[in-house]
């Protein structure tokens, strides 16, 4: 008698950790939601890099203008010292 209550037993407790679990659609959208989840950090990290890449090259446009400046600045002050500059 002890042995078929103990049979019944377990089978009861088994069966209610079976009932308690998640169902077969909520696995799935688990796993959807987090592939849904990975997928935005990439997406939010691909575009990160993207800026930095465009503020990057953005930074050395204005760096090459700079520089051009200076010289072209450079370049006129050494013509007006050549030619002797202003005359009051």
């Amino acid at each position: 008698m002890k042995k078929v209550l103990s049979i019944v037993a377990m089978a009861a407790l088994t069966a209610s950790f079976v009932a308690c679990g998640p169902s077969k659609e909520e696995i799935e959208a688990k796993e959807k939601a987090k592939a849904d989840s990975i997928a935005a950090v990439e997406k939010a990290k691909t575009d990160s890099i993207a800026a930095a890449d465009a503020m990057a090259a953005e930074a050395a446009a204005q760096a090459e203008k700079a520089k051009a400046d200076s010289t072209a600045m450079a370049d006129s002050l050494a013509k007006t010292a050549v030619k002797g500059g202003k005359k009051k």
